[in-house]
């Protein structure tokens, strides 16, 4: 796997005989209360020394990733649009940046139905962001969550369900990663002897995660089940020679996982 191009928004990646785009819709700060040790404890003077803050926040990027495979695009979560905070919202930009016609996004697949993954189907203007969808994909788990989202009503009847196991095309296959959301799942893409995997919100903070991955997330809906899958996801990567991507890892959100004495790394590329 190898960068091809890049820019403010977007760094663009060779994967076997496809290329994997990394869009960067925005970031979020959030208190460090969010993150949670064993027994949904929050941190107190024991707070690590190596995690990152930004005016004394956490600092999450937000990103979204396009399968391409010459003919059509499958789009991997969405972004935020304009439905939280104003520091979101630019995947439109990204797109465009990374010369991606948006006419070509025929498939999107949420990862889950968090805000901030599934609003980019609607621009801050009210428009469709991808006029030729035709194909919307919400893990089964999570269909009710999604047909809650008043701002996206004209998309509830086009959502399918799918689950683990599932494959979609000859490229991309699901693993489930339940924990952070019932139905929470990672998108396995596969082209020659290259895999990577696209895993949502697996990782939160990666300047502590990867090192202390039973850490936890204030949000996320089975503490006990997210660490698992991350831990699961972790060693998938590591020992099976999986790239990874994530959606809030750093911008922009593609790397390797190592094991480092008994716990793990990550090396951006």
């Amino acid at each position: 796997m190898h960068p091809i191009a890049s820019g403010e928004l977007y760094q663009t990646y060779t994967l076997g005989d496809l290329r994997i785009t990394a869009l960067r819709d925005g970031y979020v700060d959030m208190p460090i209360r969010r993150l949670r040790q064993s027994g949904d404890k929050p941190f107190g003077d024991d707070f690590p020394d190596q995690v990152t803050l930004v005016g004394g926040q956490l600092r999450l990027s937000v990103n979204a990733f396009a399968i391409d495979d010459g003919n059509e695009i499958i789009l991997i979560d969405t972004g935020a649009s304009n439905a939280w905070h104003p520091t979101m919202g630019r995947l439109p930009q990204a797109l465009d940046e990374a010369g991606i016609d948006v006419e070509r996004i025929r498939t999107v697949c949420y990862t889950h139905t968090h805000l901030d993954h599934i609003h980019g189907l609607v621009l801050a203007d009210g428009g469709d962001a991808f006029p030729r969808l035709t194909r919307l994909l919400v893990p089964r788990e999570e269909l009710g969550l999604f047909r809650t989202e008043a701002r996206l009503e004209r998309f509830h009847g086009m959502a399918e369900p799918f689950e683990a196991g599932d494959h979609l095309g000859a490229h991309v296959d699901i693993i489930g990663a339940h924990g952070h959301e019932v139905g929470h799942s990672c998108f396995r893409v596969s082209s020659g002897s290259e895999r990577i995997l696209i895993w949502g919100d697996t990782v939160h903070v990666p300047s502590l995660q990867f090192d202390r991955p039973e850490v936890t997330w204030e949000f996320d809906a089975d503490q006990d089940q997210a660490r698992e899958s991350r831990l699961r996801l972790l060693a998938l990567a590591a020992d099976d020679n999986h790239f990874v991507a994530g959606a809030h890892l750093d911008s922009p959100g593609i790397g390797r996982v190592v094991r480092s004495g008994g716990s793990f790394r990550f090396e951006s590329i």
